[in-house]
């Protein structure tokens, strides 16, 4: 069974090498769909055989459309540049894929976060729809949290694939203004408005959530550094819908 990978990537040199090496003996097409990378991105690309395409970010959900619609396989597998398959995923893909009548599989995923997996902090085992027939899938959801959707049967896979989205502060704090930008823009498209209310009240709401409700304090110290930080990206977020408002008026 033929499967092609398809991503969206900018600037990911530091783990898209990981990723491509991690399918390498499962996909047999590799398209890749850059943002005017200015690092190795391409160049890692091209040494894997990859199909690269530039279109310009404008959402996510239309960013991986796009790369979706140039896959030539019926199977299709998407990742994130900071995703790994395990050798056991690989293999039960290898396996279920070619008598199966799902239409589409979930996969477990494990985050780390600081070079430590998560096991709490609302961060544990994810499952992320991942491995979908190209005629019966598409992604809904606007500028960000895009979803893949299948008109289908979706089954669910047993081992884990492992995401490594914030190995240093910096990768965090690198990525922080483009999200928090995005996730305001989302809210204001759902005409969503934010107050001294939110601002005040719901940053610690999340720490709460994460570091309490979610157990995050078994995560240890990474755990608190997490629930911190995304209490700060909720501050942030919530400033930015503040200040799109105020320039609308």
């Amino acid at each position: 069974m033929n499967i092609s990978l398809v991503m969206i990537v900018k600037n990911e040199e530091n783990n898209l090498a990981k990723c491509l090496n991690s399918v390498k003996d499962l996909v047999n097409e590799i398209v890749i769909v850059d943002s005017a990378s200015t690092d190795k991105t391409v160049e890692i690309a091209e040494n894997f055989g990859a199909k690269i395409f530039e279109r310009a970010f404008d959402s996510f959900s239309n960013q991986k459309n796009y790369a979706l619609s140039l896959a030539t396989n019926e199977w299709v597998l998407h990742l994130d540049a900071d995703e790994i398959l395990s050798k056991e995923l690989v293999e039960e893909i290898k396996s279920v894929i070619t008598d199966t009548k799902s239409d589409g599989f979930y996969l477990i995923r494990t985050n780390f976060f600081l070079g430590k997996q998560m096991n709490h902090s609302g961060i544990d085992k994810e499952y992320r729809l991942r491995l979908a027939k190209k005629s019966l899938s598409k992604y809904v959801g606007g500028i960000i949290h895009e979803e893949l959707i299948v008109d289908g049967k979706v089954g669910k896979l047993k081992n884990i694939m492992v995401h490594n989205s914030y190995p240093t502060i910096n990768s965090y704090f690198n990525k922080l203004d483009q999200y928090t930008t995005l996730g305001a823009m989302k809210m204001l498209e759902n005409n969503k408005k934010s107050g001294i209310t939110d601002i005040v009240f719901k940053p610690p709401f999340e720490f709460i959530k994460r570091y309490v409700l979610k157990c995050g304090f078994l995560d240890g110290i990474r755990g608190f550094i997490w629930a911190v930080l995304y209490a700060f990206y909720t501050f942030v977020k919530y400033v930015k819908l503040w200040e799109f408002h105020l320039k609308k008026h």
